[in-house]
């Protein structure tokens, strides 16, 4: 199998002050899609489509996000490891051409509170002798039974990848209700409520979106787990739910629970203790690099409820 892999990678543009360092400020108000004078970071984007192109990559789509000062470019799949260091080499990328412009690049999941956080979708596909196996155009929805079985893979893993997929403190800050955010974990044709959704190319474009993660994850890491997973669901023909239609954000808790949606961890503290319990992430990670990276999120967390922060101040300082 080859295993293609495109991110949809997310950040914010903001300014920086007089001597240059990072801030969360910026004077634009623009929206999703949003072009011309609105976008103050449109020239910076545009520079760094134009040399990420000239360094070879093939960039499909490049637009304003949902939030002020938030970006999208999106680059060409390529097979997992080539991906993986195409994620790595675009974020130096952005953030070194943002500097140049004045600005700050920030791929923090959610630097701001109050508006949509910055995600990383995973679009997949497998390859065998050339032909997309997950495509089959008999199916109502255009899907194989190997990529039944691959979502249904992702779906048994994913709440115990997501210490990897969403390594942050912040990550979680992203992953809560009320920002379109990708936190339950169902799967859907074209509908973006869910975790997993199925884009509407057919044919060789057939692919499996994953939303939840960030680009503050290790790619090389998230993209061996989301194969692994999937390839689980194949080898165990581990068949998924029914997928759904309806708006889930628009779901109450009862019809939530009626249908077992279930939702990702809503901390690292939660993310991390799922992964240290489980003995497939560990298995597909090796002992070694799994203990690491416990024991660093761990330490992670812990500084974390440490720290007195600004809305501890600001809520309780002159109440008590």
């Amino acid at each position: 199998y080859v295993f293609d892999v495109g991110p949809e990678c997310e950040f914010f543009l903001f300014n920086t002050d007089d001597n240059g360092c990072p801030t969360t400020d910026t004077t634009e108000k623009a929206g999703y899609f949003e072009m011309g004078p609105n976008d103050h970071g449109e020239n910076a984007r545009r520079d760094m489509v134009l040399t990420l192109e000239d360094m070879g990559f093939e960039i499909e789509a490049s637009h304003h996000e949902a939030s002020p000062g938030q970006h999208e470019i999106d680059f060409r799949y390529e097979p997992a490891m080539h991906a993986a260091d195409n994620i790595m080499t675009f974020k130096l990328a952005v953030k070194t051409i943002a500097k140049r412009h004045g600005m700050h690049a920030t791929f923090m999941p959610k630097p701001k509170s109050g508006v949509s956080g910055s995600g990383m979708h995973i679009n997949m596909s497998l390859r065998k002798d050339g032909k997309n196996i997950f495509a089959d155009e008999n199916d109502k929805f255009g899907l194989s039974q190997d990529a039944y079985y691959f979502i249904g893979g992702l779906m048994k893993h994913v709440y115990e990848m997501t210490a990897i997929t969403n390594p942050l403190v912040n990550s979680y800050k992203r992953l809560v209700s009320g920002f379109e955010a990708p936190l339950h974990i169902t799967w859907s044709v074209r509908n973006r409520s869910p975790l997993i959704r199925i884009p509407s190319a057919v044919g060789g474009g057939t692919r499996i979106e994953l939303r939840s993660p960030d680009c503050a994850a290790n790619p090389y890491l998230t993209i061996a787990l989301c194969l692994a997973a999937g390839l689980d669901g194949m080898k165990n023909k581990i068949t998924p739910p029914e997928n759904i239609q309806k708006n889930i954000f628009s779901m109450s808790e009862e019809e939530k629970a009626e249908r077992n949606i279930k939702s990702l961890p809503t901390n690292l503290s939660d993310a991390v203790e799922a992964m240290e319990q489980d003995a497939f992430i560990q298995d597909v990670l090796g002992e070694h690099i799994s203990n690491v990276y416990i024991n660093s999120k761990k330490d992670e967390w812990d500084r974390y409820c440490r720290a007195v922060t600004q809305w501890e101040v600001d809520e309780y300082l002159d109440k008590f």
